[in-house]
């Protein structure tokens, strides 16, 4: 019998892959949005409203959900962080990720499994010269305690549902994320380097990152919090150096300067100086392989199918 699993952000960047990963293994999916009706139809693909703003889901879509995966939440560098904008930041985390929980527990007897996402903004900046592991404490800045409420969020499921929560690190993609912004000014020739260009990002290919949370959702292993990250952090040059080489020709590399950041992103700024080095040691040790561990592999094939 056909599995159904749901998302809640599916019609974003990584609920369109993971979507896409879910139906190649011949499951059924419903996507859970605010506006269903404005969404084609597709083979294999149900559309269901959900508003957690005002508390309402189609309680008749979660009622066939085996498993459900929950996306949802407001860009974090979407606008700049004003005391609005991180109220709607923590909401649409915290306040969602209860809505959903009290729902699944209420009206969702067939649901077996909660894979969730948080952020490596747990951790905050680098600080002991190792990489983060999952036991390591949280941070006490803005993202790393919106990711405690939410990720705490989440886990009061654990006592009904198998809950894994990711935390993600820079996904990299043609098609959304962080990517296109990097490779929009190589395209012109030139090379952007913020800060030191010595941060460290710690990524993912958007490929490995769905075959992941598919993992999750038919791997019964899989609970508690993951590193959802590459073997191979590298700096902030390092990266935007490698996408100029596979773009070719000729560039030239700019420093943005500090003030210039600051002035135009506020508070935010601060996050793309910010080094976060995390292992996926927990993920590797479930049996998780990566397609593309090193950036080099990653920019190749992305790049690839960029022109």
């Amino acid at each position: 019998m056909t599995q159904t699993i749901g998302i809640t952000g599916g019609t974003g960047f990584i609920g369109r892959h993971l979507t896409a990963e879910l139906i190649k293994h011949d499951y059924h999916v419903i996507i859970f949005t605010r506006h269903p009706e404005k969404r084609k139809k597709r083979p294999k693909i149900t559309h269901a409203y959900w508003n957690p703003t005002a508390n309402k889901i189609d309680v008749g879509a979660l009622k066939q959900v085996n498993a459900i995966v929950h996306l949802a939440g407001a860009g974090i560098a979407d606008k700049r962080w004003t005391k609005k904008r991180k109220k709607e930041i923590v909401d649409s985390r915290v306040k969602a990720t209860n809505f959903l929980v009290s729902q699944l527990r209420q009206y969702a007897p067939e649901c077996r499994t909660l894979v969730a996402a948080s952020a490596m903004g747990y951790y905050g900046a680098d600080k002991k010269g190792k990489p983060f592991v999952e036991t390591d404490p949280p941070n006490a800045d803005f993202l790393a305690q919106t990711c405690v409420k939410w990720e705490k969020a989440s886990m009061s499921a654990n006592d009904f549902l198998r809950t894994a929560i990711f935390r993600f690190g820079h996904v990299l993609g043609k098609d959304g994320g962080a990517f296109p912004k990097f490779l929009q000014p190589v395209k012109f020739g030139l090379v952007p380097i913020i800060g030191s260009g010595k941060q460290v990002m710690s990524w993912i290919h958007i490929d490995d990152h769905v075959r992941m949370l598919y993992s999750a959702i038919a791997d019964d292993q899989y609970n508690g919090a993951y590193n959802a990250v590459s073997p191979q952090p590298v700096s902030y040059k390092r990266l935007m150096k490698t996408i100029a080489k596979n773009k070719g020709g000729f560039n030239i590399t700019a420093h943005v300067p500090t003030p210039l950041l600051n002035l135009a992103l506020g508070e935010m700024s601060k996050e793309l100086y910010k080094s976060s080095t995390l292992s996926p040691q927990k993920l590797l040790d479930s049996g998780f392989q990566f397609q593309y561990p090193t950036i080099d592999e990653a920019v190749a094939n992305l790049m690839s199918k960029a022109h």
